[in-house]
């Protein structure tokens, strides 16, 4: 994070990957390596927390297989993480958009 700031380079916001396990046999959800980390990070960069995705087997194995949880089980809340996600990307970019500056100039060289 402090790389991007340093550079100037605009930060959309968090997102919290791997931020529950819901278990593939009976569902239950659960934050099995700590909660909030994503808000504390948030807070500190002054963003917002834009996805919590989950560690789910099923998304692993159907993306594997070619055919993701959002094509596959679109209705499923795996799918609808994604689905939010893609959804608060999107707003970002719109706000982003409204107060776009140039980003930082890159020049490689062969000094």
């Amino acid at each position: 994070m402090k790389c991007f700031v340093n550079l100037g380079v605009p930060i959309l916001g968090i997102v919290e990957n791997m931020s529950t396990h819901i278990c593939s046999i009976c569902g239950h959800e659960e934050a099995i390596f700590g909660s909030g980390g994503g808000d504390r990070l948030a807070a500190e960069y002054g963003v917002e927390v834009i996805g919590r995705l989950p560690l789910d087997l099923d998304i692993r194995e159907k993306t594997d297989a070619g055919n993701p949880v959002v094509a596959s089980t679109p209705d499923e809340p795996p799918a609808q993480a994604y689905f939010q996600l893609a959804k608060n990307v999107e707003r970002k970019i719109e706000e982003f958009g409204e107060s776009a500056q140039s980003g930082p100039t890159i020049t490689v060289s062969e000094d």
